[in-house]
């Protein structure tokens, strides 16, 4: 006699229900809304009170998506959208029309550099070889969008890395740069469960200059790590003229809001190499950081 074959499951899967839905016969009941399939109803699950659910979704899924692509880690790149890329520079000079607008955008394209130094960064990183286990580390992970989150995935892109975009949607019209690898481009609803997917996995960080998106998301890392709820991982400020500008950590210590130490959160770094050797050296000094 030979062992029983136990079957791995005796419900039909979702999806062979979900497509057995379609042929049911067409009468009022089965044309009711109430008769549709809960996780095939729209309407349903973008009712208020669903919230909960959805905010459980977008948890999930980029989660599931990053074990299935076997992700350990990631390198997260913070940055302005508006900076170009230097060779773009010249045509945002020619758009500026006043002196204002001319001095914007003289100070955007000083800041132009950034964007072949997120690149270069991205280049050094997307190298890190796989773990013993299979899992990749220090994966680039962008927002998803244009000028310095394009430099990042593109510096991917350059060593044949595959790279996370994680966008979100706006009330204008925007895309993923085509950088980012197809498979690991996500989109968020809520800005909360995006900024906690960016720093889940991630085990450094680089912030280049930026406006009220990358503040936001920059100072949250960085109370993180104050308070103690997580770990302090390496967070690298790049551009210390622009962050001391805009900035005045100082004037925080003196203040009495912050103490000196927190000061140390940070590193500021000026290019790709120096910022690779304080995560290098980092993780040496902290081996039981994971």
């Amino acid at each position: 006699m030979t062992d029983p074959k136990v079957p791995a499951r005796v419900f039909a899967p979702a999806a062979q229900d979900a497509e057995t839905a379609k042929g049911q016969v067409s009468t009022p009941q089965t044309q009711d809304p109430s008769y549709k399939l809960a996780f095939q109803d729209m309407d349903f699950l973008l009712r208020e009170d669903l919230r909960p659910v959805r905010f459980q979704l977008e948890l999930l899924k980029p989660e599931l998506v990053f074990q299935e692509a076997n992700i350990g880690s990631t390198f997260v790149f913070y940055g302005s959208a508006r900076i170009p890329e230097p060779s773009h520079a010249q045509a945002l000079l020619d758009r500026a029309e006043g002196e204002q607008a001319r001095r914007i955008a003289e100070s955007l394209v000083a800041k132009s550099k950034y964007y072949d130094v997120a690149r270069d960064l991205a280049r050094l990183v997307s190298k890190c070889p796989d773990d013993e286990n299979g899992m990749r580390q220090f994966v680039v992970c962008s927002g998803g969008g244009p000028s310095i989150m394009e430099a990042a995935n593109r510096g991917a892109a350059d060593v044949g890395a595959e790279s996370i975009g994680l966008n979100i949607v706006l009330p204008h019209e925007q895309a993923p740069n085509p950088y980012v690898t197809p498979s690991l481009s996500l989109q968020f609803h809520y800005f909360a469960l995006r900024k906690m997917h960016f720093l889940l996995h991630a085990r450094a960080l680089a912030a280049f200059p930026g406006g009220f998106g990358t503040f936001d998301e920059l100072f949250e890392l960085l109370t993180l790590i104050q308070t103690g709820k997580i770990k302090p991982i390496p967070v690298l400020l790049f551009g210390r003229a622009f962050w001391n500008r805009v900035v005045n950590f100082e004037a925080l210590v003196e203040e009495g809001v912050v103490s000196a130490r927190d000061l140390s959160i940070f590193t500021f770094v000026e290019t790709a190499e120096e910022a690779w050797d304080v995560v290098r050296a980092f993780y040496r000094n902290n081996p039981d950081s994971d």
